[in-house]
């Protein structure tokens, strides 16, 4: 077994970060589940709500209520284990998510889709651990100055999300295109050594952990090899029993080829990458955008509605739910591998043989 992943006082015996996946892909069950097995269970805050019943009317409420309501389950489910939760900082009321999980008890708060330059202030001394999410030793090193010169304070651990990850991605279509796996690679060991230098200064081994792409056990040990601490995994995680998404979102990652996976442009104006279905169709033809707008759903701080051609939050909803036609089903660049359903426990494992 592998060496434990370590972030202050938390312990996982598993090196392996569930990642956030939203809307309501990774909320109680899976996360709780995989920090019971020994990794790290995240819950994606992205719409959190969007079960409630009033959730059309009060979203942000809603979001903020739910929370609580899955940080505490999961963390029932995981029974001793770290349930964390994925808060964006393109949310709209960022500072409010960030307050309600750290009041619900989140045992680390990961996040990215932006600099989270307030992070620090916003966890204050409460004990929630924070890390943010960045692709590049620009990124990194922005983050690491911002908050050692603002608040006297280092990151507890750094997530490097890699350009085959899935969701919204931090690189533009024109990186995405050209990007050399190799040379990715080189840009990982420049962050590593990035932060070993604010290791150094603060005197604590700030944990990197290695996202996108990850899938199986071999995957781990290679990020292992270029000096990561342990790696975020995501897609992989979808096709369990435990994962909170519906059959028919779950048979759609069974189902997909590999020539099914492709970049979209989301509405936010961010690249993504999808599993391409009638939903991307009619979006790339623009026969998705309804007469007379769209409800607000309160999602994210920068959304021109007379400028989308969909509601990403409709579109996550529809998809989680199981009318993927209606639907934009978020993938990893492996989800194509998914050939079987899997209990959480067994993938926890491949993992800990590494």
């Amino acid at each position: 077994m592998g060496r434990p992943l370590k972030i202050r006082d938390l312990t996982a015996e598993v090196p392996v970060v569930q990642g956030g996946m939203g809307v309501g892909v990774s909320l109680s069950g899976l996360a709780g589940n995989v920090a019971k097995c020994g990794g790290i269970g995240i819950i994606s805050t992205a719409q959190i709500g969007y079960q409630e019943p009033e959730f059309d009317e009060r979203p942000i409420e809603c979001n903020l209520r739910a929370i609580a309501k899955q940080v505490r389950q999961a963390k029932a489910i995981a029974q001793g284990g770290i349930v964390g939760v994925n808060i964006m900082v393109a949310t709209k009321k960022y500072g409010e998510y960030v307050r309600a999980a750290v009041e619900a008890g989140a045992d680390l708060i990961i996040s990215g889709a932006g600099l989270p330059t307030t992070l620090p202030a916003l966890a204050g001394q409460s004990g929630a651990k924070i890390a943010p999410i960045v692709s590049s030793v620009k990124s990194a090193s922005v983050i690491c100055k911002l908050w050692d010169r603002k608040y006297q304070r280092c990151p507890d651990m750094v997530v490097i999300e890699g350009p085959k990850a899935g969701g919204h991605l931090g690189f533009t279509l024109e990186e995405l295109e050209h990007m050399d796996e190799k040379a990715y690679e080189e840009e990982i060991k420049g962050i590593i050594a990035l932060v070993r230098q604010y290791s150094e200064k603060y005197q604590y081994q700030i944990p990197v952990v290695v996202a996108g792409g990850v899938y199986e056990g071999k995957d781990l040990g290679h990020a292992l090899a270029l000096g990561a601490d342990g790696v975020q995994a995501a897609t992989r995680f979808v096709t369990t029993w435990e994962c909170d998404a519906s059959e028919a979102y779950k048979q759609a990652y069974l189902k997909a080829g590999k020539g099914d996976i492709q970049i979209v442009k989301s509405p936010v104006g961010m690249p993504g990458r999808a599993i391409r279905n009638e939903f991307i169709d009619r979006s790339e033809q623009g026969a998705l955008r309804p007469q007379g707008g769209f409800r607000c759903h309160q999602c994210l701080e920068k959304c021109n509605q007379k400028d989308i051609p969909y509601c990403i939050t409709d579109a996550l909803i529809n998809a989680v739910k199981g009318d993927l036609a209606h639907g934009l089903i978020f993938c990893g660049a492996n989800a194509w591998r998914s050939t079987h359903m899997e209990h959480v426990p067994e993938i926890m494992a491949e993992f800990a043989k590494v």
